[in-house]
């Protein structure tokens, strides 16, 4: 697998290793690039996204921004066919005060000139909405396909996988999430730090119409997300301490829908347990640099962040958007898509925004899990100067939306 020239064109390889909502998203952006040959290689199993089955657990709020990507390889249909929630309203609180007090952080989709703030979509009807497209252009994706190793050889990596193959690509893309392969290969220091925190996960009935609204609620111990579902349920994201949420895990029907009733301080009435628990470890991480010769970094394989604010699928598909910008420029003028130079253009515009978006995630995690009463009237006076600043305030959710 190398670079080749056709009469006096050159055509250049590209090998995206990971294949999750990110890399089928890069694979699907780059595809209608006749100068570049793709190919997608992933170790599971191809999944299988049925609209018969219950809702996954995993879910994503998917931004304007995010949709247009979507949009723009024509996945984005399938997915609001199928079932996309949108919401157009979100509340966000502190413990301290009540939802409907003049603290509480609340945002309308009209206040913005949108239809809505966004969408409920879960991860596994995205991939499948992604690999729709990719299978109709007879894209070469490559699933259950173990790597034995990866080395650099010169400007290139070279790939042996488990059946005996090598593949040199002229870019390499790791988009294998937080524990990268790719990343590792190429030795490429990471900077993290855990939470001390757990995501428990589940689905539930609420007593009153959610409303196609968001809602959020920062407790001592992390915060707590109410996501609404297509079919009137509500889908459950709260971060708290490891004891916490096994604890939360263990709980009988009956007292779960006691205990998260509580914590969400009754906005949607009587929760009633409607689905699958789960939970998973919460940390923070980034790569010290996105990109080397011949090899990019792409989604959690670059950076993770808290899913408080549910960022990470959207700062992923940024990524993706603006890699696939990168890349295809640099064909149209003739220039080696994996050359560093290039390469960095692409870390330039994405690095910066993205330790922007971790860092203030990091620190308003930090912020309202600090039990100080001193600390606690200063956030209820931020959020309340926040909440009328205006100019500011407008900016920062176009921002958070992908739309600026």
């Amino acid at each position: 697998m190398s670079g080749s020239a056709v009469g006096m064109i050159r055509q250049y390889e590209v090998l995206i290793v990971g294949a999750g909502m990110v890399g089928l998203s890069l694979a699907a952006l780059l595809s209608k690039n006749g100068r570049l040959s793709v190919t997608l290689i992933e170790r599971a199993e191809r999944p299988t996204f049925r609209p018969e089955d219950d809702i996954s657990l995993r879910v994503s709020a998917l931004s304007p921004g995010s949709i247009e990507i979507l949009k723009r390889v024509n996945a984005w249909q399938e997915i609001a066919e199928t079932r996309a929630c949108p919401y157009r309203n979100m509340k966000v609180w502190d413990a301290a005060g009540s939802v409907d007090g003049p603290e509480t952080l609340c945002f309308d989709a009209a206040e913005f000139a949108l239809s809505e703030l966004g969408f409920i979509a879960e991860n596994s009807l995205i991939e499948q909405a992604l690999l729709n497209q990719l299978d109709g252009i007879e894209a070469s994706i490559r699933y259950s396909t173990d790597i034995r190793r990866a080395t650099r050889s010169c400007h290139r990596f070279v790939f042996e996988l488990e059946n005996g193959e090598t593949l040199t690509p002229d870019l390499l893309i790791g988009a294998d999430g937080a524990d990268s392969f790719v990343r590792e290969a190429a030795a490429m220091k990471v900077r993290s730090w855990p939470y001390q925190q757990k995501a428990f996960v589940t689905c539930l009935r609420p007593e009153f119409n959610h409303l196609n609204t968001a809602w959020q609620r920062f407790l001592k111990e992390g915060p707590i997300g109410l996501l609404p579902l297509v079919d009137g349920r509500i889908s459950i994201v709260w971060s708290t301490t490891p004891k916490m949420a096994e604890d939360i895990l263990a709980l009988s029907d009956q007292a779960l829908a006691k205990r998260l009733t509580e914590v969400t301080d009754g906005v949607l009435g009587k929760l009633t347990p409607a689905g699958l628990r789960a939970t998973f470890p919460l940390k923070s991480q980034y790569a010290l640099n996105y990109v080397q010769d011949g090899l990019a970094l792409v989604g959690d394989a670059a950076h993770t962040v808290h899913p408080l604010a549910g960022q990470g699928a959207n700062l992923g598909f940024a990524d993706a958007a603006s890699l696939a910008h990168t890349i295809n420029q640099a064909v149209s003028l003739d220039e080696n898509p994996g050359d560093l130079p290039v390469l960095r253009k692409y870390e330039r515009a994405r690095k910066g925004k993205n330790l922007a978006m971790l860092g203030f995630l990091h620190g308003l995690n930090s912020l309202f899990s600090n039990e100080s009463m001193a600390v606690a009237r200063f956030r209820g006076f931020g959020m309340y100067l926040f909440n009328r600043s205006g100019l500011i305030r407008g900016r920062a959710v176009e921002h958070a939306l992908g739309i600026r």
